[in-house]
């Protein structure tokens, strides 16, 4: 049986460098009806363990460790038994919303994460964040790419742990490279393809040295 994708939007507030913004995530669910995964647990472990209902939880990925994608992942994993991943190299990003409780499981690029009926290799893509990754289904034809590539262009750049040259590199190198017609869902905003935007994105390689 094919996996399925749900998204559940929540909102909540993103800080870092001082500064707080109101923010509205994209929560995605993958699964079917007995098994799921989580991709980014985001504000609201509740709305969270709603929209999953009674199947088993067998995981959260983390795309990255801003605070807006993380501040329910330990709440969830605490109710559900869900392993929480993300990659090392976010882990001083992770502990500045959760010093107390590490990650469980760390993100390796090219590993796979399964859910029921979907296979999510990790992509490590730098940049936004020094342990940001995507999570590419060949099978289903999408990526998820957290904050590295939106509806009209790479992530923010402008804060710390952060560097444009770096997010420009791993959206071509890694991004660009996957089929034109591969669903991007990203983790704020509406969908979009990597067909759609790769016009756009040669506009922004051009300009990321």
């Amino acid at each position: 049986m094919t996996a399925r994708i749900e998204r559940l939007v929540t909102s909540g507030q993103f800080t870092l460098d001082g500064g707080t913004w109101d923010v509205d995530n994209n929560v995605w669910i993958v699964g079917d009806d007995h098994e799921a995964v989580v991709i980014d647990a985001a504000h609201d472990a509740d709305a969270i363990a709603e929209a999953v209902g009674d199947r088993r939880l067998t995981a959260i990925v983390c795309t990255h460790a801003h605070n807006d994608h993380i501040d329910a992942a330990p709440a969830l994993a605490e109710r559900t038994g869900a392993t929480i991943w993300l990659h090392r190299d976010d882990l001083p990003l992770w502990k500045r919303t959760h010093p107390g409780r590490e990650p469980d499981a760390w993100l390796v690029d090219g590993q796979v994460i399964e859910a029921a009926g979907a296979d999510l290799k990790v992509l490590h893509t730098p940049g936004h964040a020094p342990g940001a990754v995507c999570l590419y289904d060949q099978g289903l034809a999408t990526v998820f790419t957290g904050d590295t590539l939106f509806q009209g262009g790479p992530g923010a750049t402008g804060r710390s742990y952060s560097h444009f040259p770096t997010i420009i590199d791993s959206i071509r190198d890694r991004l660009l490279t996957l089929p034109a017609e591969t669903k991007v869902l990203t983790g704020h905003g509406d969908p979009t393809t990597i067909g759609a935007e790769a016009p756009h994105l040669q506009e922004w390689i051009a300009r990321g040295h």
